[in-house]
């Protein structure tokens, strides 16, 4: 990460710890980063995480994708065709109705004290 992302404190920056691990061509869901992270029920609250990252980060926000395997953000500094055109670099693959299969794709670290719930 960039410096400016490592000075953050609280759950912002644990999320964007968390989204730093994730390996290339591996995907995460936002419910999955919040539960990670103890907070099962702050799936959006990780959106704005990923949101408001600082400009210049290389934190991999375009690796977080929702619950069903696709891409559900749409704002305006960042477009879903971004987004995919990242992931599809990575090589995730998307089938015709624009899903990632989880099953091949989504990361799944085992669970331990890398990832405390306390932030």
């Amino acid at each position: 990460m960039k410096s400016n992302a490592k000075s953050a404190t609280g759950f912002f920056a644990a999320v964007w710890r968390v989204v730093a691990q994730i390996p290339f061509g591996r995907v995460a869901s936002y419910g999955q980063i919040a539960s990670m992270l103890g907070n099962p029920r702050a799936a959006r609250t990780v959106g704005w995480a990923l949101h408001s990252l600082p400009e210049g980060t290389d934190v991999p926000w375009h690796r977080v994708i929702n619950a069903r395997g696709r891409i559900s953000m749409d704002c305006g500094e960042h477009s879903p065709e971004l987004q995919r055109l990242l992931l599809l670099q990575e090589g995730v693959m998307f089938d015709d109705k624009g899903y990632i299969n989880l099953q091949l794709f989504q990361w799944r670290p085992e669970i331990d004290d890398s990832f405390p719930a306390a932030y």
